[in-house]
C-alpha cells in the first residue's frame, strides 16, 4: 500500500530551471515583452501616490505632503467637470455606436463576396488609413473640409456658386467629424479579428445550408453571425472598458478655441493641467487619470457580467 502523501515521480520530470534550460530561446524572445511590461505599465503604478499628495519635485514622492482626497474633491467640484465628462461620454458613445456595428457588418459584407481578387483589394485599401499618422489624418480632414479651397470648398462652389459654410468653425460638428473620420480610419483594420472568427467557421455548415437551399443573406444570418458572437462579446466588452478613454492626439489635434466648449475630453484635460501648463499640477492630473482607470475597470467589469448572462461568453 502506498500512503496518502507519498508521491509517485513521474518518469522524465525535470525540475523548472532544466525545463528553462532546454528551452531558453523562447523564454529569451518571452524576456522582451515582460521587460517592457515591467518598466512602462508596473513601475509606474508608483506615481499614483501622487494622486493623494501635494506634490512637489524637491521633496519626491515620498517626502510630498499627505491630502488624502482632496485633489478628487477639486476635480468633482470643478466647474468644468460636467462639461469634460459630457464631452468625454458624447465622444465614446458615439464612436461605440457608430463604429462598431459598422466595423461588424463590413466583416461580415466582405467575407459574403464572391470575387476573391476584389475582397483583398477592399481589404488592403481599407488596411492602409489605419497606418498613417493621425497628424496627417488631421492635415487631411482640415484640407478637405476647407471651405475655401478643400475638396468641400471646391464642390459646393461648383454646385451653388457661392462660397461654402465653414464646417470646421461649427462648434457642434467637431464630434461628426472626429467620430467619422476615425471609423474611415480604422475600419479595415478594426475587422482584422471578425474576419479571423469568419476563417475559423467550419465549411461544411454553408455546403449543408446551400443544398438546403439557404441564399447567401441567410447563411449570413445564420451561420456567420453566430460563430462571431464570442468575439463580438469579448471586444464589445473591452470597448466599453475602455469608453472614457477618447485619445488626446487626434482630438487635441483639431481642438481650437471654437470647438473648445465641445472638445475638451479627459484625456486633453490632464495633459493640460499637467504638462500643457505654465504652473503644472502633478497631483491633480495624476488624481483625474487615476478617476477615469477607476470609471473603466467598474465599466469593465459590468459588461463582462452582462455578457457572461446573455451570451455566456466574458473575458473573465
Amino acid at each position: 500500500m502506498i500512503k496518502a502523501k507519498e508521491r509517485i515521480p513521474v518518469a522524465g520530470k525535470k525540475k523548472l530551471w532544466k525545463r528553462i534550460a532546454a528551452r531558453w530561446q523562447l523564454y529569451l524572445v518571452l524576456l522582451a515583452p515582460i521587460v517592457f511590461t515591467i518598466v512602462f505599465n508596473y513601475i509606474p503604478m508608483g506615481g499614483v501616490l501622487m494622486a493623494f499628495q501635494k506634490y512637489n519635485m524637491k521633496d519626491g514622492i515620498f517626502g510630498s505632503p499627505w491630502v488624502g482626497l482632496l485633489q478628487f474633491k477639486k476635480f468633482l467640484t470643478s466647474p468644468r467637470f460636467g462639461i469634460i465628462i459630457k464631452n468625454t461620454l458624447t465622444l465614446s458613445l458615439y464612436g461605440l455606436f457608430a463604429g462598431y456595428p459598422i466595423t461588424v457588418l463590413f466583416a461580415l459584407l466582405l467575407n459574403a463576396m464572391r470575387g476573391t481578387r476584389y475582397k483583398k483589394v477592399i481589404q488592403t485599401v481599407t488596411y492602409l488609413p489605419h497606418f498613417i499618422s493621425t497628424v496627417v489624418i488631421v492635415g487631411l480632414v482640415f484640407q478637405i473640409l476647407n471651405y475655401r479651397n478643400g475638396l468641400w470648398g471646391a464642390l459646393y462652389q461648383f454646385f451653388n456658386g457661392t462660397v461654402a459654410p465653414d464646417i470646421l468653425a461649427k462648434a457642434t460638428n467637431f464630434k461628426h467629424i472626429h467620430i467619422w473620420s476615425g471609423i474611415w480610419q480604422n475600419l479595415g483594420f478594426d475587422s482584422i479579428l471578425f474576419f479571423a472568427a469568419l476563417a475559423g467557421i467550419d465549411p461544411s455548415l454553408h455546403e449543408a445550408a446551400t443544398i438546403d437551399g439557404a441564399n447567401r443573406f441567410q447563411r449570413m444570418r445564420y451561420i456567420d453571425m453566430p460563430g462571431i458572437i464570442p468575439i463580438v462579446s469579448i471586444t464589445l466588452i473591452l470597448r466599453i472598458g475602455g469608453i472614457m478613454n477618447v485619445g488626446y492626439e487626434k482630438t487635441l489635434l483639431m481642438q481650437n478655441d471654437l470647438n473648445s466648449s465641445y472638445s475638451e475630453v479627459i484625456s486633453t484635460y490632464v495633459y493640460k493641467v499637467g504638462l500643457a501648463s505654465g504652473m503644472p499640477d502633478y497631483s491633480y492630473s495624476t488624481a483625474i487619470g487615476l478617476f477615469n482607470s477607476v470609471i473603466n475597470f467598474i465599466l469593465l467589469l459590468i459588461a463582462n457580467r452582462i455578457s457572461r448572462k446573455v451570451s455566456g461568453s466574458g473575458i473573465f
